[in-house]
């Protein structure tokens, strides 16, 4: 006889799996297995048995209780004593075993440090894991363990993790930033490193990530945002809502002090339209005389022009008004209302409006804002009235900010709307929100003086409501109202004074109280009987009724003594022996100011003056007045005071910053052809506006390339977004090439050079005005015209030395400035820069020099800052060694320009001919005047050529050849930030009233530790102007030195202030509209004094 079906045995399975179902069974038994643990809560489960499954050898019961200790911890259980057990299968082969070790680690590693240091190694090993997610949760897990000894190993895995191949890896690394940063902030340096090579990251995965870790760590430093803005503002749509939030909270602060107002303009224009609109023809009538008086009298102001940029942040921020999350939606609506345009700002109504159909605790969020807006934007709310009306259902603190919103937005049109929906609310059954409706009432009745009487007359009808909280509301209210037209109301008086007998709220009673005792002349037979009362029952009262109770009998006093001096008297015993000293001290005070004296001073013949002064009427405003000054969807615009950690919005700047910082230099390898076409055609129609826009010509031209770039990959690359591509990696790229393919490209551009000389004399001009207003380099228009003259006498056989050009446009123009160095007419004089001081000037004031060393010598003759820097060495040179310094004397060909000069020496046996510039790889702004070609460089000899460079105030790379008869060399300059400025001679005043008007953004500031070998006025100078080419500026005070210097670019002011007491820390301090300029700056001159 066989088994009952049922029972029957399948043989062949249980050969297979048998050992593995007798395992389940037995765990099954004692209380273990994976089902009944997480979803059954009335199993009990036994740490002691988790620990067995995870010290066995089979990753399927390993997997099974790391899956129920996650579980334990994701309904607040505590799991911490299983760290020993768990921690030891870090290094478990099982990847869902493993990841499931690291959730547990990093929530237990920062309790649990001790026994996490002991797995140390194999989180190290984990950072070279094959699998993304394993490097990721062993970096997640590396950052959470808090102590100080592992620093350094933190920040190798961070840099490590910052240059990973997977893009969830780097994020990772961006959300290690900020927590190593707050166990050691000493590594702010090295951790600023990590994120200004994180933000050149072209992933949206990583944006938000770094953009956190950038506002946590170093939010000051703006200047690393510059070449990334153009691209942040573009992966802005594709970046996760947690990164959209981050990026357009930093996007404002960053455009409120990089762009000018768009609101600058309005005030003006909305002061008197209606005169500058008929001026014309009053104008025409009186004469051209007043003509000119009228256009003195208006104040000269520019138009406004929105920046190209700040129009890209507008634009790529407005489809996020459509976002799921409320989070981007707010964060978006106050990036408009703070730097939108106000015809613009209507567009993020709708969709606050949407909002209120979310949660109570979004719409609690969302209506605080609304409140804030609805007091300076009002018409942008209007349209949307009915979304604000209050429903039944609504918590009490949504229904106080709705009724903000709506008496925000009364007007004379809808005033009886929105009155009438005020009237239902008084019915309501909660009374902090009928006490907020009648307070409401008020506030409409202030505002508009239309409908006073009816909100008065209605405030008094509910004087007979039952509800003693709102009758006492409304006497606090009317008497508010009654203040502004006391005279006309007096019966509304007497009727508050017969309620004194029903109403017990304090406030209430004291309020009607004063409203008798400030007006006593409409009520004179009243008033004395309310005092009768209040004397009766002044020990039963509170302490604020028992102070208006004195002053009412104070003020009767004075206009009524022969009914109320006995009852005043009686009022004032009582209050003198009151356990309040308040009440005491008033006492005491009225008794002495009111009742005269033989001692009486001056004082009580103004008694009546001082009681019953007129009073000016309150004015009932919204507590959301003064909260605009918190940045709107911030936590301290919330709470209406300043949270750890906030920012503070900045203000508009008076003048737009530079927006040539945000450009950045594109490989011309990675240039469409297309598109050079395109632009070459373009240009004798742009030609004009860009001679005159100069610097700004290729930022407001960038951000219209990327907006038409989002679909084309090619144009994506032009478009200035991306900012990884290097100097360094463009120098690569060209040595890269074969010789052959840059002969081959010579060949193709001497047969276009030949083209370009057939064309007239006068095209040749048109050209070279439009390569000259292409360059950022800022000449006049009266230089160009004087070189084109220069070009036009030019001897034909100079032109056949020129070196074959570049394909690109300024490359062109680089051309006519090779045309130019070798021909320099004997009239024309070197410029002397404004800096140098004359040699009278100078020996006048060598006698004022408060200083131990003379002053103006060192203007003079400027100090050599930095030595003879290898541009080529003899090796890569094939005998030829170059060597360049900066000599710090003005350029004779363009005062704006760095001065160097490049030494030549040849080593090797054979003379080395035409030596020459070759086409120059410049980034956008930067150009090069070359010098005179070297026709021969004997064996052993050396020579010294002067060359000028204009760096744009940018510290980037000048790229270019030098060529000989045989070979092309690739060389670099990269200027320190001390060399591209020159000494500025001013007075101790001049200097503190230029230092006043760059303060804000504009200072840096750093503490530093003077060592012994520095604290010598000799030594201190000499280092800091070995550092930059600045002037000493003459100073009062022997422990404080001053420094002032320009930009040759720019020439903007560079002032530098050091205050070295003779004990203690030192401060340095630079003050400059280039930031990036400035903290460079500090950074040297810090350097170079604490060696």
């Amino acid at each position: 006889m066989g088994a009952p079906p049922g029972l029957e045995e399948d043989h062949s399975a249980q050969a297979e799996g048998g050992r593995r179902r007798g395992d389940r069974d037995a765990w099954s038994r004692r209380g273990c297995y994976l089902r009944p643990l997480v979803f059954c809560e009335k199993q009990v489960v036994r740490h002691d048995d988790l620990k067995e499954m995870l010290d066995t050898n089979k990753d399927s019961l390993k997997l099974e209780a790391m899956k129920t200790i996650v579980a334990m911890i994701a309904r607040g259980k505590n799991a911490s004593d299983l760290f020993p057990a768990v921690v030891k299968n870090v290094a478990c082969k099982n990847i869902e075993v493993k990841k499931l070790v690291y959730v547990y680690l990093v929530r237990y590693a920062e309790e649990q440090q001790d026994l996490a240091l002991l797995s140390i190694s194999t989180f190290q090993r984990g950072l070279k894991d094959p699998n993304q997610l394993i490097r990721a949760s062993a970096l997640r897990v590396l950052s959470s363990i808090r102590v100080p000894i592992i620093v350094p190993i933190m920040m190798l895995a961070i840099k490590e993790a910052a240059s990973d191949m997977s893009p969830y890896v780097r994020k990772t690394a961006a959300h290690a930033i900020p927590k190593l940063y707050s166990l050691d902030s000493d590594q702010k340096d090295q951790l600023i490193e990590v994120i200004e090579k994180l933000l050149a990251d072209k992933t949206t995965l990583v944006a938000g990530s770094v953009v956190m870790a950038f506002e946590e760590v170093c939010p000051e430093r703006i200047d690393l945002i510059h070449k990334n803005y153009r691209k942040l503002c573009n992966l802005l749509i594709d970046v996760e809502e947690w990164g959209q939030v981050v990026i357009i909270s930093m996007l404002t602060r960053y455009a409120r002090t990089q762009f000018l107002s768009p609101t600058q303009n309005e005030s003006l224009l909305e002061e008197n339209p209606e005169k500058a609109f008929y001026g014309s023809e009053e104008d025409e009538a009186k004469g051209p005389g007043s003509e000119e008086a009228a256009t003195a009298a208006l104040p000269a102001r520019k138009p406004y022009v929105m920046d190209p940029d700040h129009r890209l942040l507008l634009r790529n921020t407005k489809p996020l008004l459509q976002s799921r999350s409320a989070a981007v939606v707010m964060a978006v609506a106050q990036l408009y209302f703070h730097l939108a345009p106000k015809a613009e700002v209507g567009v993020i109504a709708k969709a606050l409006v949407r909002l209120l159909r979310s949660h109570s605790e979004v719409q609690y969020v969302v209506l605080q804002n609304v409140a804030t807006m609805s007091i300076k934007r009002r018409g942008m709310f209007e349209p949307y009235l009915k979304s604000f009306y209050i429903r039944s259902t609504d918590p009490t603190q949504i229904k106080i900010l709705k009724l903000e919103v709506l008496t925000n937005l009364a007007n004379e049109t809808n005033t009886p709307t929105v009155l009438r929906e005020f009237q239902t609310y008084i019915r309501s059954m909660d009374k902090d929100f009928v006490a907020a409706t009648i307070q409401a009432i008020g506030r409409c009745a202030t505002n508009i003086g239309r409908v006073r009487d009816t909100c008065l007359n209605g405030l008094v009808q509910l004087l007979s409501n039952r509800d003693e909280l709102v009758v006492a509301e409304s006497v606090v209210v009317i008497k508010k109202l009654l203040q502004m037209q006391p005279a006309q109301h007096g019966e509304i008086i007497k009727h508050l004074a017969k309620l004194t007998d029903n109403i017990q709220v304090p406030m209430a009673r004291a309020s009607i109280l004063w409203l008798i005792g400030e007006y006593c002349e409409h009520v004179p037979k009243i008033a004395p009987d309310v005092l009768r009362k209040m004397a009766k029952s002044f020990t039963a009262e509170e302490d604020i009724v028992k102070l208006q109770i004195i002053n009412l009998a104070a003020k009767l006093y004075l206009t009524n003594s022969k009914q109320t001096k006995l009852l005043t008297q009686y009022v004032l015993s009582l209050a003198k022996y009151d356990q309040n000293y308040d009440i005491r001290d008033r006492a005491r005070f009225t008794r002495q100011l009111i009742v005269p004296s033989e001692q009486g001073g001056a004082l009580s013949r103004h008694a009546k003056k001082l009681f019953l002064a007129p009073k000016p009427a309150p004015v009932l405003e919204s507590s959301f007045k003064d909260r605009d000054h918190f940045q709107l969807g911030s936590l301290s615009h919330l709470l209406n005071a300043k949270a750890t950690g906030y920012q503070e919005l900045p203000d508009w700047p008076e003048e737009a910053p530079d927006p040539s910082v945000r450009n950045v230099e594109v490989p011309e390898w990675t240039k469409c052809s297309n598109r050079e076409k395109r632009k070459e055609k373009e240009k004798p129609f742009y030609s004009d506006s860009e001679g005159e826009s100069g610097p700004t010509e290729s930022a407001d031209s960038d951000p219209e390339s990327e907006s038409a770039s989002d679909s084309k990959s090619s144009s994506e690359s032009g478009s200035g977004e991306s900012s990884s591509e290097s100097d360094s990696e463009d120098q690569e790229e060209e040595k890269g090439r074969s010789s052959e393919s840059e002969q081959s490209e010579e060949e193709g551009e001497k047969r276009k050079m030949k083209k370009r000389k057939k064309v007239p004399e006068g095209q040749g001009e048109g050209s070279s005005s439009e390569e000259d207003s292409d360059s950022s380099s800022g000449s006049s228009e009266s230089e160009r015209t004087s070189e084109t003259e220069e070009e036009q006498v030019e001897p034909a056989s100079w032109r056949k030395k020129t070196p074959p050009s570049g394909k690109s446009v300024p490359v062109a123009k680089e051309i006519s400035l090779l045309d130019l160095e070798d021909f320099t007419p004997p009239s024309v004089q070197p410029v002397s820069p404004p800096t140098i001081v004359s040699t009278s000037l100078a020996t006048d004031l060598e006698g004022l020099t408060l200083t131990d060393s003379p002053l103006v010598p060192s203007l003079l003759s400027p100090v050599v800052g930095v030595g003879r820097q290898e541009l080529l060495h003899r090796v890569a040179g094939e005998g030829l060694a170059v060597d360049y310094t900066f000599s710090r004397q003005p350029f004779s060909g363009d005062p704006h320009m760095v001065s160097l000069h490049i030494h030549f020496s040849n080593s090797s046996d054979t003379p080395i001919k035409g030596l020459h510039v070759g086409t120059p790889k410049l980034p956008a702004g930067i150009s090069i005047q070359e010098f005179p070609e070297i026709e021969s460089l004997a064996p052993g000899e050396s020579v010294t050529a002067v060359m000028g460079i204009n760096f744009c105030d940018s510290t980037q790379a000048a790229n270019f050849q030098l060529c000989t008869q045989t070979r092309q060399f690739y060389v670099s300059i990269q200027p320190p930030v001390g060399e591209l400025m020159a000494p500025v001679f001013m007075s101790e005043n001049e200097f503190k009233k230029e230092q006043g008007k760059l303060t804000g953004m504009s200072e840096i500031t750093e503490k530093l530790t003077l060592p012994d070998t520095c604290r010598n006025d000799h030594i201190v100078v000499q280092r800091v102007t070995a550092v930059a080419n600045l002037g000493r500026v003459p100073c009062g005070a022997s422990d404080e030195y001053r420094f002032a210097g320009r930009t040759l670019t720019s020439g903007s002011l560079v002032l530098l202030t050091l205050d070295a007491p003779p004990t203690g820390a030192a401060q340095l301090t630079v003050n400059s509209e280039k930031m990036v300029i400035g903290t460079m700056l500090v950074k040297d001159v810090v350097q170079a004094l604490t060696q």
